[in-house]
């Protein structure tokens, strides 16, 4: 297939932008074009059309199509987690994931773009160590987070249960929608982390019943 028909429909005339803007804005445009057409779709050519600049300044902040997917990638990944509020750092249940389906109803682009890039790694296997270097830390922050709420400790296996979840309901809202369902299923989450809280401040007073 050639570059032009890769290329989706320019959005509007080029621009010029400044190097700290342009370089945000051209992640931004990788992240659409994969997250709407799959990695295959990614060329120098369709990332500048979506961000309406030129070709030249796309290969003159990244060198090379693996360089800006990795950057695209941690892009992506540190703004979920700033916006997600994964880790709000006030340690009360309520505020945990408050801002999830928030998250998908206002740039599911972004989402999307992660879950393409998870199911371009069975195929090729050179971009399983980004994903897995940058999805420990979803895995660390949301571990933070539950050590500040929860007494008596978190080990890495709940961790990873309390992330896989959300990680589901942001799969799921971004093919159905209902973002309502989504914050249901996060109320029931936090009655289940409130209820691990409550064993562990027993267990911590001698309370609990011996093996529990």
């Amino acid at each position: 297939m050639t570059e032009s028909a890769e290329t989706p429909a320019s959005r509007g005339p080029r621009r010029r932008i400044g190097y700290g803007e342009g370089r945000e804005a051209l992640l931004n445009a990788a992240v659409r074009v994969v997250a709407r057409g799959g990695l295959r779709r990614l060329t120098y050519r369709a990332v500048a059309q979506e961000a309406g600049t030129t070709h030249g300044l796309v290969v003159h902040h990244f060198g090379s199509r693996d360089a800006l997917i990795e950057e695209a990638l941690t892009h992506s990944i540190r703004t979920s987690l700033d916006t997600s509020s994964v880790e709000p750092r006030t340690g009360e249940v309520a505020d945990f994931a408050a801002g999830v389906s928030a998250l998908v109803t206002d740039d599911p682009d972004r989402e999307a773009f992660q879950y393409e890039l998870l199911l371009e790694a069975r195929r090729r296997p050179e971009l399983l160590p980004h994903l897995r270097a940058l999805y420990e830390e979803y895995f660390d922050a949301t571990g933070r987070e539950l050590s500040r709420m929860l007494s008596g400790g978190v080990n890495r296996p709940l961790t990873r249960l309390v992330f896989a979840a959300l990680d589901g309901l942001v799969l799921h809202q971004l093919v159905f929608g209902e973002p309502e369902s989504t914050d249901a299923a996060i109320e029931e989450l936090r009655i289940v982390l409130r209820l691990l809280d409550a064993a562990g401040s027993a267990r911590e007073k001698g309370d609990g019943e011996p093996g529990v």
